[in-house]
C-alpha cells in the first residue's frame, strides 16, 4: 500500500511539474517576439495615455518599460494595448497581453479567483468624489439624492454601494463600460457626481473645459493599491514583475538615479553593488543578466525619478507623494532587500 502510495504521491509531482514548465513560458515567448506586451487603460492622463502622435506616457507605462529595460535592456521594446475595465483581466488570462499594468486595484478575489498574481502596488490610491462646485457641497455625506456616473466593471461601482448603503443615504448610478463614456456624461452634466480614484479623478479634472469650476470633495472611502498584474503558473515571469517595481524603489532609498547610476556602480555599499550587478548573481536567478536593474534604473529612473514626472510635482497633475512615498519619509513604499 505504501508503494502504491509513494508511486502516486510521485505521479502527481510529475504532472504538476509538467504543467508548470509548459506554463512557465512568459519569459522565452517576450524574447522570441522581442518586446512586452502590456495591457494599459484607454487613456488617464498620469498613468497611461497616448499623445497626438500615439506615443503612451504614465506612471504604469514607465512600469512596462521598466520591465522591457530589464529583460531586453531596451525600454523602448514594448507595445501597448488599450483596454476597458471590462476586457482587461480576459485579456491577460487569454495570452493577449504579457502584464496588466492599468490602474487597477488589488483585492482578494482578483488575487485568488481569477488566476492572475499582484506583482506589487506602484500606486497606493483611495475612492473620492468630484462635483461641481456650484452645487455648493463639502462632503460626500451631501450626496444623499445625487446621480453619480461611474464605471462599470470596477472595485469603484462596488464602493459606491457600500458607501450609501452604509450611510443610509440614496444615489442614482449612471454607469458606462468605458472611461471615455464616463467622462463624457460628467463633462455633459449628465450626473452630478462623478466617483473613481481620487488620482483619476485630478487626471480627469485636467481634460475639463473649466478645471477649476470641478472640486473634489475630501472623503476618501476606500483603500486602491494598484498595481501591475499576470498570470499564475509563471513564478519566473512573476518574479521579474515584481522585482522590476522593488528595483526602482530600492534605488531611490539608495539614491540611485538615472543620472548618477554610472558613478554609483563604483560604490562600496554592498546593497548598490547588489542593485546594479557589481556583486552576486541576482539577475541569474531570474532569467536575466546581472544588469537588469542597472538597466531600469539607467533608462527610466527610480521609483521617484517615475513618479514626479508622471503624477508628481513635475507634472500637471502635481499629486504630493503622499502614502506613495518611501517609507524612511512617512509613506508606504518600502522595498524588500535585494541580497
Amino acid at each position: 500500500m505504501k508503494t502504491k502510495i509513494f508511486t502516486g504521491m510521485l505521479a502527481s509531482a510529475a504532472l504538476a511539474l509538467s504543467a508548470s514548465t509548459a506554463s512557465a513560458a512568459t519569459l522565452d515567448d517576450v524574447k522570441a517576439k522581442g518586446f512586452v506586451q502590456c495591457g494599459v487603460s484607454t487613456g488617464l492622463s498620469g498613468f497611461s495615455a497616448p499623445n497626438d502622435a500615439g506615443e503612451w506616457s504614465g506612471i504604469d507605462v514607465e512600469y512596462c518599460r521598466g520591465v522591457a529595460a530589464a529583460v531586453f535592456g531596451d525600454p523602448s521594446k514594448v507595445k501597448f494595448t488599450a483596454l476597458t475595465a471590462k476586457e482587461r483581466f480576459t485579456a491577460l488570462q487569454s495570452g493577449e497581453i504579457d502584464i496588466l499594468s492599468r490602474n487597477t486595484t488589488w483585492t482578494m478575489s482578483r488575487d485568488t479567483q481569477l488566476g492572475l498574481n499582484f506583482a506589487g502596488v506602484n500606486y497606493y490610491d483611495g475612492q473620492g468624489f468630484m462635483v461641481r462646485k456650484a452645487l455648493g457641497l463639502n462632503s460626500a455625506l451631501e450626496l444623499s439624492g445625487a446621480s453619480v456616473c461611474v464605471q462599470t466593471g470596477t472595485t469603484t461601482e462596488l464602493n459606491l454601494t457600500d458607501y450609501f448603503k452604509a450611510n443610509n443615504m440614496e444615489y442614482k448610478p449612471v454607469v458606462f463600460e468605458k472611461l471615455e463614456e464616463v467622462n463624457a456624461a460628467y463633462a455633459a452634466n449628465r450626473c452630478d457626481v462623478y466617483t473613481t480614484d481620487a488620482s483619476g479623478l485630478y487626471s480627469i479634472r485636467l481634460t475639463l473645459d473649466n478645471p477649476d469650476e470641478h472640486t473634489v470633495l475630501p472623503e476618501i472611502i476606500s483603500k486602491e493599491p494598484l498595481g501591475p498584474v499576470v498570470r499564475q503558473g509563471d513564478d519566473q515571469w512573476f518574479n521579474i514583475a515584481k522585482w522590476t517595481h522593488i528595483a526602482m524603489v530600492n534605488a531611490e532609498e539608495l539614491g540611485v538615479t538615472s543620472e548618477n547610476v554610472d558613478l554609483e556602480k563604483d560604490s562600496e555599499n554592498p546593497n548598490i553593488k547588489r542593485l546594479l550587478g557589481t556583486e552576486g548573481n541576482f539577475g541569474e536567478s531570474i532569467g536575466l543578466d546581472a544588469e537588469w536593474a542597472y538597466n531600469i534604473i539607467k533608462t527610466v529612473g527610480n521609483y521617484g525619478e517615475v513618479f514626479d514626472r508622471t503624477v508628481g510635482a513635475g507634472s500637471p497633475l502635481k499629486i504630493e507623494r503622499g502614502r506613495n512615498a518611501l517609507w524612511t519619509d512617512g509613506g508606504l513604499q518600502y522595498g524588500p532587500p535585494i541580497r
